[in-house]
């Protein structure tokens, strides 16, 4: 009797343990690399799912240098040439804000096909789902980034340090990863991927446009400066110009790694809670 009434007392505790707890770092490492593994097969089979990665990068490149640059290049004190070395360290930070809202959709789509259900009901470790979609998303914007790279070699851009570029590369990428935490606590409290995306667009419209990767501040309102000061898209565009063309950088690359430290301690955790215990 004592060992049949001792068995589901056991089996009780067991289960309230929390699945990663017996998980090793091992075992993490392990289950990222099956799931990054799983995401870049379904990328395969859909390849349609870098359309983004492949041509924003070329369109935005286009759209501001052949419409914009003329105008603004002159207000810089040059002409169209010059407003290509402004602008193209920009548009690279510029892409880490922007596909970072792709892993937001995903995964709001796989929490309303199943999916997300299915792995919860495994014994894998519950960050590790979260891991691999940021992986697979750091993987997606260096993509793009390697495409806005050529482009920006045609239209005219002089890369003058390619220490610097692939400085710049690394602190969109460490920026990137923060944001990527913001969308995918909003992929799990958000009902659709719709939602996801409308919430994406509130927030990097005005990040983006109200910030130095496009036009120089210095002509905007008062209230629109101190706005683009406190931006952390401002300091990681002035941090890659000073970074690719040369100009300060230590300001602007602390800030940014800041913002990127701080955004990822507060968002983390938030995103990894709210995933456990979503119904």
């Amino acid at each position: 009797m004592s060992t049949a009434t001792a068995t589901p007392s056991s089996t009780a505790t067991t289960a309230a343990v929390p699945g990663d707890a017996r998980i090793t770092l091992r075992g993490h490492l392990r289950h990222t690399g099956a799931l990054v593994r799983r995401n870049l097969l379904w990328i395969r089979q859909d390849p349609e799912s870098m359309f983004d990665a492949l041509l924003m990068p070329v369109v935005f490149t286009l759209l501001f240098v052949y419409v914009f640059g003329g105008s603004i290049g002159q207000a810089l004190g040059g002409g169209q040439d010059q407003y290509v070395q402004y602008v193209i360290p920009g548009m690279v930070a510029m892409m880490s804000m922007t596909l970072s809202q792709g892993v937001g959709t995903g995964f709001s789509e796989d929490f309303n096909k199943g999916v997300m259900d299915r792995f919860r009901s495994l014994p894998i470790g519950r960050g590790s789902v979260l891991f691999a979609k940021i992986t697979v998303e750091l993987g997606r914007m260096l993509f793009a980034t390697a495409v806005l790279m050529i482009v920006a070699v045609l239209v005219g851009f002089d890369i003058t340090s390619w220490p610097g570029l692939f400085a710049t590369v690394g602190l969109s990428a460490l920026f990137a990863s923060s944001i990527m935490w913001v969308f995918l606590t909003l992929g799990v409290v958000l009902k659709n991927a719709q939602s996801v995306q409308a919430m994406g667009f509130l927030v990097l419209f005005p990040l983006q446009f109200g910030s130095s990767i496009f036009a120089p501040t210095q002509s905007m309102p008062g209230w629109l400066q101190h706005f683009t000061d406190y931006n952390p898209l401002s300091t990681l565009a002035d941090a890659a110009r000073g970074l690719m063309i040369g100009g300060p950088v230590a300001h602007d690359l602390w800030v940014t790694v800041g913002w990127s430290v701080v955004i990822t301690a507060v968002m983390a955790p938030v995103a990894i809670h709210k995933f456990r215990t979503k119904n």
